[in-house]
């Protein structure tokens, strides 16, 4: 995997992903010039001497407290280890290098007052696979993501922890084995790595990556539903989306029909099938995963809006003026996470219909719960149980966190986003649907083994090919645990979707 030139203020979705997925960072040079100018505009106001929020006063409520200019390198240390006050788990390491290069990005766009150095810093850390313990609760989405980015912070001073290898190691002695030395931040610099939203924005982006795979998983594991069920593909014609308009909606349908295209099981019932119309759950994937896709692209049009956005306060400007402004708070992120978080429970509670369809002999026309011998055997029965389960806590999960708010600081700041609790839980979501969708795509190759000799698509016999590779159609009752993690990993890693060969619409574009 290639390193990602990071380009402040222009780094794409793609980019982002990669980055998630392990690729190195390497900063744009060319963005030196204007963050020196912006450490100057800092140094110049500290000689000033007139008090600019930040800089050389308190924080928060603490805002009018002016501080000697002998104290500005202890206010900023002071700031760093105070607020370092998360808790909980740590979030993943893929997540925090994400953070970090978000952090790097946004800095570097010169509008933070921060000193080379500081950039520099945190590309080592980068570069040297050494990433911060970041706990995973504290904030609220305003004044940004405080606790969180507060341990980033300290671990560049040589405070706190720091994963090296996958194990937590005392920061000063991480920062040491590296080579290695710790900071000590100048005006504003602490403040501007504490303030911001990259926690939030760095695990609602690391859903939406996770969220893109689940979603085409989903395409695919309903097209093989579909025709497990004997439905029909009229609901997928292009010129009913048409008549309708909305994109996500056209493309679904045109997926669906390709995947689809040439099955022999679909071809050997179009005359004579007594059904008239197929439950909404086959015949409706259109107007639902297509409402679904057009939610996760408005999510990630925000998503990378935010990425390339500057987001501590107070910013400075070319002209040395620092103004004081609000954009650390979150809620363009949590109304972002809040989407996705729909959009998965949706993804979710739909493949669970299908799966119930498919197990009900009166709906599906196949032996009950899938299996040949049902009473001496209980087929695919609890693993629908399982599938119900998952999608009911992800209902519970998916009420959005935005409309919720409590005031902190002493009523300074009394309105919060909740951003980073909207974007916590997408993870853990996406998890319970890419479970739906493997014992789906059991259920639907399992139904359509009942059909042989006829065979389904192209596009879906290379997708029950991927899972006949390793997991073997379900005769009599065994074990179920090992073949749901296996399917669930089909689908996790993109296997599934990627099996099918098919142009499924894009997320992440």
């Amino acid at each position: 995997m290639h390193d990602i030139r990071l380009r402040p203020g222009q780094v794409t979705l793609p980019e982002w992903r990669s980055i998630y997925r392990g690729a190195g960072v390497r900063l744009d040079p060319a963005c030196l010039p204007v963050v020196e100018r912006s450490a100057a505009a800092v140094e110049a106001i500290v000689a000033r001497g007139a008090p600019v929020y930040g800089i050389n006063t308190g924080f928060g409520k603490l805002a009018r407290v002016q501080i000697d200019v002998d104290d500005l390198e202890q206010l900023q240390r002071n700031l760093v280890l105070s607020h370092a006050a998360g808790v909980g788990d740590p979030i993943s390491i893929e997540t925090t290098r994400l953070l970090m290069a978000l952090k790097l990005a946004s800095l570097a766009q010169g509008a933070s007052g921060v000193r080379p150095a500081t950039l520099v810093m945190l590309e080592a850390l980068l570069a040297s696979g050494l990433t911060p313990m970041i706990p995973s609760q504290g904030s609220v989405g305003a004044s940004g993501d405080l606790a969180p980015l507060s341990h980033l912070a300290a671990a560049m001073i040589g405070v706190g922890e720091i994963f090296v290898a996958g194990v937590r190691v005392p920061a000063a002695t991480a920062l040491a084995n590296a080579g290695l030395t710790p900071l000590t931040f100048g005006p504003k610099e602490g403040l501007a790595l504490l303030n911001g939203t990259q926690f939030s924005t760095a695990i609602t982006l690391a859903a939406l990556v996770e969220a893109e795979n689940l979603f085409h998983g989903a395409l695919v594991t309903g097209a093989l539903s579909t025709d497990a069920a004997r439905g029909s593909d009229t609901p997928f014609d292009r010129r009913i989306h048409l008549l309708r308009g909305h994109r996500g909606q056209i493309e679904t349908a045109d997926a669906l029909r390709a995947l689809m295209a040439g099955s022999a099981i679909r071809a050997s019932h179009l005359v004579g099938d007594e059904r008239v119309q197929d439950p909404y759950c086959l015949r409706c994937q259109p107007q639902v995963m297509g409402a679904v896709l057009d939610l996760l692209r408005q999510a990630a049009f925000t998503i990378a809006t935010e990425a390339n956005a500057v987001t501590d306060n107070p910013v400075i400007f070319d002209d040395g003026e620092a103004l004081s402004g609000g954009n650390f708070h979150g809620e363009p992120v949590a109304f972002a996470a809040d989407m996705i978080a729909l959009a998965i429970c949706e993804i979710g509670s739909l493949a669970e219909r299908r799966l119930a369809m498919l197990i009900d002999p009166a709906l599906s026309g196949m032996p009950a719960f899938l299996t040949p011998k049902p009473g001496l055997n209980s087929g695919f029965m609890v693993p629908q149980v399982t599938a119900a389960a998952l999608v009911s806590e992800n209902k519970q999960r998916a009420y959005p966190a935005s409309v919720d708010s409590i005031p902190t600081s002493a009523n300074q700041e009394d309105h919060v986003s909740m951003a980073a609790h909207g974007a916590r839980r997408l993870l853990p979501m996406v998890e319970n649907a890419v479970a739906v969708i493997g014992i789906e795509l059991l259920a639907a190759a399992q139904g359509c083994d009942f059909h042989a000799p006829l065979t389904s698509s192209p596009a879906l016999e290379r997708v029950r090919a991927v899972v006949r590779k390793d997991i073997a159609h379900l005769d009599d009752d065994r074990h179920f645990y090992p073949d749901l993690q296996q399917a669930i990993a089909l689908v996790r890693n993109g296997t599934v979707a990627a099996g099918a060969a098919v142009q499924l619409p894009a997320i992440l574009s």
